[in-house]
């Protein structure tokens, strides 16, 4: 299996959220495999960011693997739903939120795991419902390891910054441009509009 080198996410997590775009991400759980396309992603760049989890670098139980080197996943759960992050650089507790992604493999799995037809991956909740991740299960799990890895994708015909969603009381913060989507998919949040040519994609 080729698996995506990921060193890229090991330096500069602004530029390795756009190049997130288009990737698949692949979970094999319990013998079963689905996939997706990422299509919006969030930067959160540590201890400066009031955004992020590891602002001030306070390390708790929740956060401590964002303080780990780049390679491995960080799961949270928030209002009952698990939002998975890819962990970035070496030396600093930075990460990027998977927001969305494009169902490719086993979309009747993702169906039954969200027990709908439709909508299942534009939200950082239902993606991970959708691939079955959980906090309790795969927090702290390896990028390219036996439950999950990700594979080279498609390319995105442009990439959208915007404000990142949720964060209205962090202040500055909230102004930074660190969401990025596929411009025209609409598996992301809140999409509104026509679809683009190809979803989006070259």
């Amino acid at each position: 299996m080729n698996y995506l080198n990921i060193d890229f996410l090991s330096d500069n997590t602004l530029e390795a959220a756009k190049q997130l775009l288009g990737v698949e991400v692949v979970t094999e759980i319990n013998g079963e495999k689905t996939s997706g396309f990422i299509t919006e992603v969030e930067a959160y760049l540590g201890l400066s960011d009031r955004a992020a989890h590891t602002f001030n670098g306070k390390v708790t139980k929740k956060n401590a693997m964002m303080f780990e080197p780049y390679g491995h996943i960080y799961v949270y759960t928030m209002h009952g739903h698990n939002c998975m992050n890819f962990v970035t650089t070496t030396d600093r507790p930075e990460g990027i939120l998977i927001r969305g992604i494009e169902p490719h493999q086993g979309i009747d799995i993702m169906k039954e795991r969200r027990g709908k037809e439709t909508d299942l991956t534009s939200g950082p909740g239902k993606l991970t419902k959708a691939l079955g991740i959980t906090r309790a299960e795969h927090n702290g799990a390896k990028i390219n390891g036996d439950t999950l890895h990700v594979l080279p994708g498609r390319n995105p015909a442009a990439i959208e910054e915007t404000k990142r969603i949720g964060i209205d009381n962090k202040e500055e913060a909230v102004d930074y441009l660190y969401r990025f989507i596929v411009k025209g998919n609409p598996n992301v949040s809140r999409f509104k509009g026509k679809p683009g040519i190809n979803n989006g994609w070259q």
